[in-house]
């Protein structure tokens, strides 16, 4: 199993003083962008009927664009914002949209941040999305509105593409694992992706722990019998900024979080992961 490590949280981020008050035009700095709504709140609920998490690292071009359609997507909306690993202003500007900061010296890892937030969500649909991209609220709300209509777990319905020679290794293993899992219908839709949502007997089913790795998360939901649906499709990949050429290194962490799933559905299931054995008489052989 992966160890993750704590870091305490009453380790605070020295921050660099504002040369200048941050107003709504100077917070909204992503090129191009423009609100959703005119008039988004910016604070966040005090009895929120969805929390919507926001892991974060040096995204202070795009955090306060982040926050504001992310607030949007329901009357009754908490935003937190988990900035972890900043060199920036990644915090104040969330902070000055009104975000609940959860705020960490150190990088806590991929997807930890996710768990944090998740600990201190007091909304009965959460929604987890990325710092590193802006969605439309419109293109969040159907996920909201899944999780209100009665499904545990909406996925993001994006599988990547598939019709290539060389399929990418981390598709692949989605696909992989929803078969192995019995919902071959859910093609490669996962949890790794975001946009996602969860209902509150979701997290409670799944326990907060567990999103660190989110194929896992996902395992325990089809496990314990959740409603696990794919709801609505955003193309994050085109969003995604460029990681560079060479070798994605997200990769093979995304591949050994799909075997530490895989495990743990042995462990529930058993060796053939719940799957018959096609009536062999095996003690012949011995």
């Amino acid at each position: 199993m992966r160890k993750v490590r704590r870091v305490r949280r009453n380790k605070r981020v020295t921050r660099r003083p504002l040369k200048e008050p941050l107003g709504v035009n100077r917070m909204y700095n992503h090129p191009g962008y423009r609100p959703s709504a005119p008039h988004i709140p910016r604070e966040n609920h005090p009895f929120p009927a969805v929390s919507v998490i926001i892991p974060a690292m040096n995204e202070e071009g795009r955090i306060a664009a982040v926050i504001a359609e992310a607030r949007a997507v329901h009357p009754e909306t908490e935003v937190i914002v988990v900035a972890n690993g900043c060199e920036d202003q990644t915090a104040i500007i969330a902070e000055r949209m009104g975000a609940h900061v959860l705020t960490y010296t150190e990088p806590l890892g991929h997807d930890v941040g996710r768990s944090v937030g998740a600990g201190s969500a007091k909304g009965s649909v959460l929604l987890f999305t990325d710092s590193d991209m802006v969605i439309p609220a419109n293109e969040l709300r159907p996920y909201v509105q899944a999780v209100q209509r009665g499904v545990d777990v909406a996925l993001n319905d994006h599988t990547g593409p598939i019709e290539r020679t060389e399929v990418h290794r981390v598709i692949l293993a989605k696909y992989t694992l929803n078969s192995m899992l019995g919902r071959p219908d859910l093609h490669g839709a996962s949890m790794t992706a975001v946009p996602h949502a969860l209902s509150r007997q979701a997290l409670e089913v799944i326990g907060v722990e567990a999103l660190q790795v989110p194929p896992k998360a996902h395992v325990l939901a089809i496990d314990r019998g959740l409603r696990v649906e794919a709801v609505h499709r955003v193309e994050v990949g085109r969003m995604n900024p460029a990681r560079g050429h060479g070798r994605d290194p997200l990769e093979w962490l995304v591949i050994g979080d799909h075997l530490e799933a895989l495990e743990t559905w042995i462990q529930r299931r058993g060796t053939r992961g719940g799957h018959h054995d096609g009536g062999r008489i095996r003690d012949v052989v011995r």
